[in-house]
């Protein structure tokens, strides 16, 4: 069974049921805590009564700065959102690790951002040096990947498809809201990934619900492809892709054949005006709720719950 640490400023925690018992190590960064695993297990096994969960103020159980790499397009029905008819090609983009916030921290909107989206991923913190050149089996995952984060890969869409890039408009402070738990995983667990499920609501309206079955490129294949060019670390992080539900779509087939023949401003202006009635952007005053586990509760990553509010 996975074992859920959580950190907070005064330290780490093993999260046991309601109540968590203080982990005692000196670790200061997830890589720390990773090396000091026997720590862990006798916090896990420990006779303490601890503290009630409800007290504890959570922090992203991913300190940085750390590689942040996420997946683009990896699941079926999102592909399907996005306009996608025939194979995806995989892809890889980077965030910045100061994009990094807590599961109960606000998602601060920059003033200059209208179509702030949400997208809840798994994310996979890896407790061991991935080299270039890599090859990663299914077999080979416990060696590789130490736990699972549950993430939101927030998302400034005008930034993103007027800049057509990717880096700044996911980038921003609190766009990568992290944890509340990170689920430290033993070999066994693994068998039970693609079981696990996705979920997103705003303000209580479901809007994201998959499992991992609905991923193209699943772990140990997107661990391969990254290794062909970018190492990482232990306390890295892999943000695997979301599924379908979000609040931008491709336009119907007969609308972007209209738009390709109009000059880039006047397609953008009236893209902006049509996207600006959409009702499912994330707006000052919304609640994004987002959790990640398994049916059984074999795997439970727990659950964020992040206000959003506008720049000051």
């Amino acid at each position: 069974m996975s074992t859920n640490v959580l950190r907070t400023a005064d330290g780490w925690w093993v999260v046991r049921d309601a109540r968590a018992v203080r982990i005692d190590t000196k670790a200061l960064t997830t890589a720390e805590l990773l090396a000091d695993r026997d720590a862990v297990r006798e916090a896990a096994v420990s006779g303490e009564e601890g503290t009630a969960v409800a007290e504890l103020v959570a922090l992203s159980p991913v300190t940085t700065p750390c590689r942040v790499v996420a997946q683009m397009v990896n699941y079926r029905s999102h592909a399907r959102d996005s306009g996608f008819t025939g194979e995806v090609p995989p892809a890889f983009f980077r965030k910045a690790s100061g994009s990094v916030s807590g599961p109960g921290e606000a998602v601060v909107r920059p003033a200059h951002v209208k179509l702030l989206d949400y997208e809840v991923e798994l994310g996979l913190v890896m407790g061991a040096f991935l080299p270039v050149g890599t090859v990663v089996e299914e077999r080979d995952l416990p060696a590789h990947v130490a736990g699972l984060v549950v993430t939101n890969d927030v998302s400034a869409r005008d930034v993103q498809l007027t800049k057509t890039q990717f880096y700044e408009s996911k980038s921003y402070p609190t766009f990568t809201p992290t944890g509340p738990y990170l689920a430290l995983l033993e070999p066994a667990d693994f068998a039970h990934l693609l079981d696990l499920r996705l979920r997103l609501s705003v303000n209580g309206v479901l809007r994201q619900d998959r499992t991992l079955a609905d991923m193209i490129v699943r772990p140990a294949r997107a661990l391969t492809l990254l290794a062909r060019f970018q190492t990482l670390a232990p306390g890295d992080l892999l943000l695997t892709g979301t599924p379908g539900g979000t609040a931008l779509k491709a336009p119907p087939k007969a609308v972007e054949k209209i738009g390709a023949l109009l000059p880039p401003a006047v397609k953008w202006k009236a893209f902006f005006k049509s996207q600006a009635r959409n009702p499912r952007y994330l707006h000052a005053g919304d609640v994004v709720t987002a959790a990640i586990a398994t049916p059984d509760g074999r795997i439970d990553l727990g659950e964020q719950r992040t206000p959003v509010a506008d720049a000051s």
